[in-house]
């Protein structure tokens, strides 16, 4: 059964360092996740795309669910990503794909995704993406991609996850798909470098122009306690949502900071970090004004990465205007 990347196995593969687990923020969000996975699959360094992380802003109740932009893709990598139309079952037109080696990403439905056994897996129905790397039609089975690690799933998922047994009747399934093609070559170590220090000027020049932790932090008091209002459950959207978005987010910058230039940016990574770590920290503060319906402590919490999110702005106009003069 033919795979876009026949060598690699489930059984044995082994996440990428940014998913090591003594991270902050061992997962980030699906999308993001599953580029890190697929890069390091083809030996590419997956730190050098990061840089779109910068533009990261609150959107008023969530933070920007940050995605790689598929042009810094095609910039970096020579990776062309287009949508796939779906006119037919779906699994048909990913092997289609597979047999031309490119990668399908489709928008499934995780209750059927084991590897997020305790979580959604046969718990509750939500919208993730996943890239298939080989569909067995016959013996019902994937390998595909997923948040931070390479699956297989086969049997009754199958089924569920395609639609397999529906009624005649039933509408048919047309999952939001795209599909990834390839280039003949992998891109030069050092043009790909250059062209993430491109792109970091370029998303920098786009951040927000306001500072949106301290937009977040002006809210963050009374969104929890609507929340509170909510089942528990809830919790864990708003809060991935939020605090899992933006400190997954910036500690990613600080792995981006430390792959271009980590002696360079040692100040810039260490207000990154501190971010991420005032976000985790929040998080736990978040879970406690739940249970306790105590508010109040929560009206400070975010200042140190308020503060952070400055200085990391500020230090970062001087070492790019300094490393644009050295260039």
């Amino acid at each position: 059964m033919k795979a876009v990347f026949p060598a690699l196995d489930p059984a044995s593969h082994a996440p990428h360092a940014l998913h090591a687990a003594e991270r902050m923020w061992p997962e980030t969000n699906c999308y993001v996740d599953l580029w890190i996975e697929v890069l390091s699959a083809q030996n590419l360094p997956p730190e050098a795309m990061l840089g779109f992380t910068l533009t990261q802003d609150f959107e008023g109740d969530q933070f920007t669910f940050f995605k790689v932009p598929l042009e810094d893709l095609e910039t970096l990598y020579g990776i062309r990503v287009t949508e796939l139309a779906i006119f037919d079952r779906p699994e048909q037109h990913v092997l289609e794909q597979i047999a031309r080696d490119r990668l399908t990403l489709m928008e499934l439905d995780s209750y059927y995704l084991p590897d997020t056994r305790g979580v959604a897996y046969r718990q509750e129905h939500g919208k993730t993406t996943v890239a298939i790397n080989r569909l067995d039609l016959e013996g019902r089975e994937i390998d595909y991609f997923h948040n931070g690690g390479f699956f297989r799933l086969a049997g009754e998922d199958f089924d569920g996850l395609f639609q397999m047994n529906g009624a005649p009747d039933t509408q048919p399934f047309l999952p939001y798909t795209e599909f990834v093609k390839f280039p003949g070559a992998s891109s030069d170590a050092r043009d790909t470098r250059e062209t993430a220090w491109k792109l970091l000027r370029h998303h920098y020049a786009r951040r927000p122009g306001e500072n949106p932790i301290r937009a977040f932090a002006d809210v963050f008091p009374d969104q929890v306690e609507r929340v509170a209002e909510r089942d528990f459950g809830f919790f864990h959207k708003y809060a991935f949502n939020t605090l899992r978005q933006v400190g997954a987010n910036f500690e990613l910058l600080a792995s981006h900071l430390d792959w271009l230039n980590g002696r360079g940016f040692a100040e810039a990574e260490k207000h990154a970090l501190k971010i991420s770590e005032v976000a985790k920290s929040a998080q736990f503060q978040l879970a406690r004004a739940v249970t306790r319906k105590k508010f109040s402590p929560l009206a400070n919490a975010l200042d140190p990465a308020v503060e952070a999110w400055d200085l990391l702005m500020s230090d970062l106009a001087l070492t790019l205007g300094q490393s644009r003069e050295a260039a």
